[in-house]
């Protein structure tokens, strides 16, 4: 046996709310999730965002049982031309990066813990809805605040880097929906991201929309401000077991 009890893909399409291009498409990520009879989970994903300078990107994420990073992979390309790739390994006192970009070349990174990490944000879609999965949803709608968290880049793209880039993340649970999108319709958790402290630029308004069932799988997400984008889940796919 692989190991694997059973996997979910999908797409995820981008598209723009900007009044002159409502509803035009910007870029796709197509992902998938593995779950491990261990207990993990791993969250791989490819990203192209269309809008120049555009951006490709790779990545892969392992998670522990207990949902905590453990090591990661991101590859991009911006305009067209290699940026940068990156490998990331966290411990309960240590955040590393071995990464090599056209920027800051050769690039290595240690830094020192005082608790585990919390969560590692690589910029892929299905990766944001994951972390949703931090908010206590016992506690009901309300606003909680994560610290200890990581970025692959503090770019609202993630065009940079890939380097470690530390930020808290206050998260709203709006509330429980009955949502349908192209890929179908689901029972679905509303958040909301109210203030990303650390970020170089602060982030507009962030709602997002994640599956209701313990895989938190993005369904819609919507960016305010300057950027005006929307995201919607337009393909979707459960399997059981691989052998």
């Amino acid at each position: 046996m692989s190991g694997v009890t059973r996997s979910v893909t999908g797409t995820i399409l981008y598209t723009s709310t900007m009044p002159e291009r409502m509803g035009q498409g910007r870029g796709r990520e197509h992902f998938r999730m593995d779950f491990h009879t261990d207990g993990c989970r791993t969250i791989a994903a490819h990203g192209e965002i269309d809008d120049a300078p555009a951006v490709v990107r790779d990545v892969n994420l392992r998670l522990g049982a207990d949902g905590r990073p453990q090591e990661s992979f991101v590859r991009i390309a911006v305009g067209g031309e290699f940026r940068g790739s990156g490998w990331f390994r966290f411990s309960d006192t240590i955040a590393e990066c071995e990464a090599m970009t056209t920027v800051e070349g050769r690039v290595s990174q240690r830094m020192e813990l005082k608790a585990p990490l919390v969560a590692f944000g690589n910029h892929a879609m299905v990766n944001d809805g994951f972390l949703l999965s931090l908010y206590d949803l016992s506690h009901g709608p309300g606003v909680q605040v994560f610290c200890n968290i990581l970025l692959s880049s503090p770019d609202h793209r993630g065009a940079t880097g890939p380097m470690l880039f530390p930020i808290d993340l206050a998260i709203e649970f709006v509330g429980r929906e009955t949502l349908k999108v192209a890929a179908g319709k689901f029972d679905a958790l509303h958040f909301r991201f109210t203030d990303i402290p650390g970020l170089l630029l602060e982030h507009p308004p962030y709602d997002l929309w994640c599956t209701d069932d313990g895989d938190y799988v993005l369904l819609k997400a919507a960016v305010g401000g300057y950027m005006q984008t929307a995201y919607e889940l337009t393909a979707y796919d459960r399997m059981g077991a691989i052998a």
